[in-house]
């Protein structure tokens, strides 16, 4: 479509301002197709003591948005997952709780009964730590986020906090 579009400006534009008209068209086509982001994740690590951690990864949601429980059923939307990239000083603890308002309601769209939180969720990983050393708990989080109108594309976020 676009190189149609050219072709027919060229039989009325010189070849400067074909380039000057494809350029705002493209700028134009990227303002607009700007991602949306309802969501902004913070993390950060409490030392318990004697090597022991908590490692909270804290999802704030834009009104009207939200995200799914790591135990949402199969056949649903995406859960949230944690995923840690091995590190020989560190031992987990347990599974990613999650604190939060929890929402579960059945959802004719995916044919199942959703869990879900709005406004906040916090989700936190206890762990320890092997030597009396500096390292950092990394990995990723993959979400899915959705509102009454929409749902986002599953995304991953990276993230590293550091235990000192």
């Amino acid at each position: 479509m676009l190189s149609k579009i050219v072709i027919i400006l060229s039989k009325y534009l010189s070849m400067k301002k074909i380039l000057l008209a494809v350029v705002l068209m493209i700028t134009t086509g990227l303002v607009f197709a700007q991602v949306k982001n309802p969501v902004k994740w913070s993390f950060e690590s409490k030392k318990q003591g004697n090597g022991t951690y908590e490692v909270t990864f804290t999802a704030i949601l834009e009104k009207g948005w939200h995200i799914y429980s790591q135990s949402t059923p199969d056949g649903g939307p995406l859960p949230t997952s944690f995923t840690f990239t091995k590190n020989p000083l560190i031992t987990l603890t347990g599974k990613v709780s999650e604190k939060g308002k929890l929402e579960t309601h059945f959802e004719k769209l995916f044919g199942v009964e959703v869990k879900q939180y709005a406004d906040k969720v916090v989700f936190s990983q206890k762990l320890k730590v092997k030597a009396n050393a500096k390292t950092s708990l990394s990995g990723e989080v993959e979400f899915m986020l959705c509102n009454d109108r929409e749902c986002l594309p599953p995304r991953t976020v990276k993230f590293s906090v550091s235990l000192k």
